[in-house]
């Protein structure tokens, strides 16, 4: 059997009683980082054996892992933090399982998404999660531009040093939305801002962006005479 569980995006509190119970009954556990899982292992006294399962193993590994399950070991997946399969390798070897007859539960938790949503203050009815957007601007643009005319929420992930870049790539094909940057959710120097995009790029400029984005976008403002 296949587990996929959740795993705190920052607080080691924010881990559910079935996750560490599950984590300590697998016979192994696949991780992006052997190192920042071994502290959660550490803190709960979990001591099931890891084995890295990253973008660039992932083909390997996978195979392993699928052979694993065939002989009826118990795996349980995780990623550096949040649910796994979530803008992360995982979601292969979840589909390989599912190729290969293998069953596999989910053991839900956090993850950064919903997080920063619900703190947002933006409308949370109907909502896109984008997850990264691509490298390049141009790229970057024609996958906003797809976006221009959905009637919801957007949700990006973004990294410190390209955060600045797609504010920008935001307000060229977007406008001037409102806006909510997570920043470090539950960890110690966690930040929310709330306002417009153009305010938080001019924000950018006096402070370099440090840790890992969320960005929650506001949906197309409503035209003249048409209800919000």
């Amino acid at each position: 059997m296949l587990y996929i569980v959740s795993t705190p995006i920052g607080n080691l509190g924010d881990i559910t009683h079935r996750a560490v119970e599950v984590l300590k009954s697998a016979d192994l556990i696949a991780c992006e980082d052997t190192r920042r899982t071994r502290v959660l292992c550490d803190h709960y006294g979990i001591t099931a054996p890891l084995t890295s399962y990253y973008a660039y193993n992932q083909k390997v590994k996978g195979e392993r892992l699928i052979a694993a399950l065939k002989e009826g070991k118990q795996v349980a997946l995780v990623s550096d933090s949040g649910t796994p399969g979530i803008s992360d390798p995982g979601a292969r070897l979840i589909r390989q399982a599912f190729d290969a007859g293998i069953e596999v539960v989910v053991v839900p938790g956090p993850t950064a998404l919903v997080a920063a949503l619900s703190l947002s203050g933006l409308p949370t009815h109907r909502f896109v999660f984008e997850g990264f957007l691509p490298v390049k601007s141009g790229a970057r643009r024609r996958r906003l531009e797809a976006l221009k005319s959905f009637e919801g929420t957007v949700v990006l992930y973004e990294s410190p040093h390209r955060l600045a870049k797609t504010v920008d790539d935001i307000l060229h094909v977007l406008g001037n939305r409102p806006l909510a940057v997570a920043r470090e959710l539950t960890k110690k120097f966690e930040e929310v801002w709330r306002g417009e995009a153009l305010s938080f790029r001019r924000l950018c400029l006096h402070r370099p962006p440090r840790g890992e984005y969320v960005l929650v976008i506001g949906a197309v403002p409503p035209q003249n005479g048409e209800k919000a």
